[in-house]
């Protein structure tokens, strides 16, 4: 996009958008891998994580169509998001959920950011965003209905984790 430009730019878009899927399915490795499959929580988020996944092909597919660099961080978002996938779960299934709660939050806000600036511009993208976000928001829901605020300082976790999903969406739209 040139300096002045104020169509949108659907390429950093995809770009951060298929990062946040691909940290999604992370996290939800890392809960995973704590709570094994047995926990309640465990099927519940095993659901999720298949959501993302199937988000994260279909943005991959995207970015390969149209010619976009992915992030160069997803290395980090690998490691960062099995880590926060892990140490939630091993507080508990509520900070497990508690997560979820945050990041969605967060998400639900990012994709309407970009709904907003996309208009009409990109029919294809949109769609796909309006229908991950639904699936997002949903997971939120859940997360909220399943004792997400039950958990240990869950003020302190849901605020640190959406500033962090923030920072992450800033870094991925450039890197």
């Amino acid at each position: 996009m040139k300096p002045g430009d104020k169509r949108p730019d659907a390429a950093s878009m995809l770009r951060v958008d298929q990062a946040g899927e691909y940290g999604a399915t992370r996290i939800y490795a890392g809960q995973l891998a704590v709570l094994g499959d047995r926990a309640p929580a465990a099927r519940v988020i095993a659901g999720m994580a298949a959501q993302e996944e199937a988000h994260r092909k279909r943005f991959d597919a995207m970015i390969l169509e149209r010619g976009v660099r992915p992030t160069a961080l997803q290395p980090v978002w690998n490691v960062a998001g099995f880590a926060l996938g892990a140490v939630t779960a091993a507080i508990g299934p509520e900070a497990a959920m508690a997560c979820t709660a945050a990041i969605e939050t967060e998400i639900d806000r990012h994709y309407g950011q970009q709904l907003e600036a996309l208009g009409d511009t990109d029919p294809e993208l949109s769609d796909r965003i309006r229908e991950f976000r639904a699936d997002e928001v949903a997971h939120r829901d859940h997360a909220l209905a399943a004792g997400a605020e039950r958990a240990p300082a869950y003020p302190l976790m849901f605020h640190a984790i959406r500033l962090g999903c923030r920072a992450a969406i800033a870094l991925s739209k450039r890197i």
